[in-house]
């Protein structure tokens, strides 16, 4: 089976963030995103659980496949909402079937 190359996007931002990110991203013509709760992870502040953000709703990562030529517009939106919260932003090749839905 063939596969194309694209370019994996994961946004992992603070939770009450992500309808801003999410709609960024659609306004820079991203057509798909996935979003997936984050449970907890390590960071510059140490260790954090989902449980342990009381009164927070958390983390969210927001994964979107796209082709390379989109990457730009794409980090564009995703750096104007991620600079002034805490998130992290990674960009990595993968391989998709069906390539023009991307």
């Amino acid at each position: 089976m063939q596969t194309h190359i694209a370019k994996r996007v994961e946004i992992i931002i603070e939770a009450p963030m992500q309808g801003r990110l999410t709609d960024a991203l659609t306004r820079a013509g991203v057509t798909g995103y996935t979003v997936l709760p984050v449970l907890g992870g390590s960071g510059r502040s140490g260790e954090w659980t989902r449980e342990g953000q009381v009164g927070r709703g958390g983390m969210v990562a927001v994964v979107c496949l796209i082709r390379a030529e989109r990457l730009d517009m794409l980090l564009d939106a995703a750096f104007a909402v991620v600079e002034r919260h805490i998130g992290v932003v990674s960009v990595t090749e993968c391989e998709v079937l069906r390539a023009e839905r991307f």
